[in-house]
């Protein structure tokens, strides 16, 4: 069974700054891809960023220059540091792991609410 956990959500005022945390367990193959998306009500869910096991990352470019993504292969961590957070960050954001094998494994998701 794999576990995929996030934490660090919470409330933050605009312009301040969030770290989201993401940690994959269990019987779990090697993992490729680790990444952050997200989704807004009434909005489809959407990709934040990716980082690969050779640490390539991709970001969405409403968060380029932001949104910072790190990952420890040997932990199998990701995490999502945010800053300059504005409203529209805000949204659910979910941890996505994707293993050389072509599993794909969400966890439960964190809310992210950017408001004065």
């Amino acid at each position: 069974q794999v576990q995929v956990v996030e934490s660090g959500g919470g409330l933050v005022q605009p312009g301040g700054s969030l770290r989201l945390s993401c940690a994959a367990s269990g019987s779990i193959s090697r993992i490729y891809v680790m990444g952050w998306y997200r989704q807004a009500p009434g909005k489809q869910r959407e990709l934040v960023a990716t980082i690969t096991s050779g640490y390539i990352k991709n970001y969405a470019d409403s968060v380029k220059g932001r949104f910072t993504i790190s990952r420890d292969n040997a932990k199998n961590t990701v995490a999502l540091q945010m800053n300059s957070l504005i409203p529209e960050d805000t949204a659910v954001y979910y941890c996505n792991v994707a293993t050389w094998d072509t599993d794909n494994y969400w966890g439960q998701g964190t809310q992210v609410t950017v408001s004065s």
